[in-house]
């Protein structure tokens, strides 16, 4: 069974930082782009950060970038977030996800990516 599974999340103050991580099991995406998405209530899932199936490009939305950098290890399986200088904006659940087909520039396209984890609530007090 395919699974992707974040963790990291949590309560922080604004200005602090969190890095969540996302363990694939199951089978290996070391040939699939990555991303993270988030969700906040009442709000559309919209896109956060990508990365190429290489790791060599990346991809940011403008209200991150700057401050969330996004990295990966192909050999272990693993995707990472780092989140610095958060916002109470920032807060949602936030999702890693895996692109369908393979080998991936990283896209921003919430229907590129076909493999989810749970979510991972991620919370910023001001």
């Amino acid at each position: 069974q395919v699974q992707l599974g974040e963790s990291g999340g949590g309560l922080v103050q604004a200005g602090g930082s969190l890095r969540l991580s996302c363990a694939a099991s199951g089978r290996t995406f070391s040939n699939r782009a990555m991303a993270w998405f988030r969700q906040a209530p009442g709000k559309e899932r919209e896109f956060v950060a990508a990365i190429s199936w290489s790791g060599g490009s990346t991809n940011y939305a403008d209200s991150v970038k700057g401050r969330f950098t996004i990295s990966r290890n192909r050999v272990k399986n693993t995707v990472s977030l780092q989140m610095n200088s958060l916002k109470p904006e920032d807060t949602a659940v936030y999702y890693c996800a895996a692109e369908r087909a393979g080998y991936g520039l990283g896209s921003a396209g919430v229907a590129e990516y076909g493999y989810w984890g749970q979510g991972t609530q991620v919370t910023v007090s001001s």
